[in-house]
Formats: C-alpha cells, structure tokens, sequence
C-alpha cells in the first residue's frame, strides 16, 4: 500500500497528507527501512504531534530533515562531527511546525554549511531515505528522519556552523563503510550503501 492509498489519507490535514505522500515517494532499501517506513506512516496518520516544540525531547517523537551533501564528481559525502549527538553525521535539523520538509532543508543548509540547497539528481526534491531512531544523550527521545540528497562540489563548502559542528569530513562511499558504526549516526553504513546502489543505477 502506498501513502496516497493509505485509508486515513482523505481524512488527513494537509501537512499529514503531504507528509505521507513524501515517504511513499521513499524506496525501501532493507527490511528495516520498510519497517520504518511503516511506523512512520501510523505516526502520522494517528494524529500524534509531529514538530519538536521545545529542546530536546517535547514531545519524543518528532519530524527531522537530514541532508547529505555529495560532491558527484569525487564520489564523496560531506559528514559533521556534531557537538550534542557526538557521531559524524549528515547535516540537518528539525523541522518547525507546518514547516514543509524540503524547505527545512533549504533553510538549514543555508544556516549550517552557508551554501544553498541544490538536490541531487538522485531523488530531486524528495526524501532517499527514513529512518526511525532513538536518541542518546541527554533528553533521549526519537527522531523520524527524512534523508534529503543534495548535490554540491567540495571546494564550495567553506565554512560551517562551528557551534553545531566541530568538524566537516568529505568521505568516499567505501571510507564511509570503514568507519566504525559506532562513530556515525547508527543507519549512516546503510544509507551508504543504498546510495552507491542508486548511483551504479544511475551509471555514477
């Protein structure tokens, strides 16, 4: 079943409608992701709250726009060091209330990397990837992440957000997966995977 097949899609506002059709738009990679996908779409057609409110964890689940910048020339993926989660991961943030997902990334990737938002030819201006994870830390709780593609060459990565960040790394697909899984965000080894695959698809 599709999102836009979904029995409570005609009943559903706008935003949750539109939310639900975004991740029917997402190919599953795994078994995981299609689980994942599953919780995603009873959360939203449930009618729990879907934006973060207030730091860190109200309420504890709540919408994230991920956006992993590949340079397609090198074949490289910039990574962040972020400050509060402690791993490398993709750059991103929350999405504000009845904030569309694609424009959260617009927004964040002006504010975090100083660079505007170009989607990769991959997927365009829909989500590759949604996972479903638990926090860690302080305030733990779960983000329902939409993984966005963007598209952009390394030498226009300049400077970056140091009070989220406190490094940038641009790393080939194969130095993603030699990276220990407990440095990166927990899917980061899958989502590299299910991106070299689309790109062998794509003739990248």
């Amino acid at each position: 079943m599709t999102s836009r097949d979904h029995p409570l899609r005609a009943s559903l506002d706008e935003p949750r409608a539109h939310l639900l059709d975004l991740i029917g738009a997402v190919e599953p990679w795994d078994d995981l992701e299609h689980t994942h996908l599953e919780s995603a779409r009873h959360w939203i057609a449930g009618g729990a709250p879907l934006y973060r409110v207030r730091k860190p964890d109200v309420p504890p689940m709540h919408l994230v726009s991920y956006f992993a910048v590949l340079d397609d020339t090198r074949g490289q993926l910039l990574l962040v060091a972020h400050r509060k989660a402690g791993l490398w991961l993709p750059a991103g943030g929350h999405v504000e209330s009845g904030e569309d997902p694609w424009a959260a990334v617009v927004r964040e990737c002006r504010e975090e990397l100083g660079i505007e938002a170009v989607a990769s030819p991959v997927a365009g201006e829909l989500p590759f990837f949604l996972t479903v994870t638990g926090t860690r830390g302080q305030g733990p709780h779960t983000d329902v992440s939409l993984w966005y593609l963007l598209d952009a060459g390394a030498h226009t990565v300049t400077d970056y957000d140091r009070g989220e960040f406190s490094a940038v790394r641009w790393l080939t697909h194969e130095q993603v997966l030699a990276e220990s899984a407990e440095l990166l965000d927990p899917h980061m080894h899958r989502f590299a995977r299910k991106l070299a695959w689309a790109r062998a698809g794509r003739g990248g």
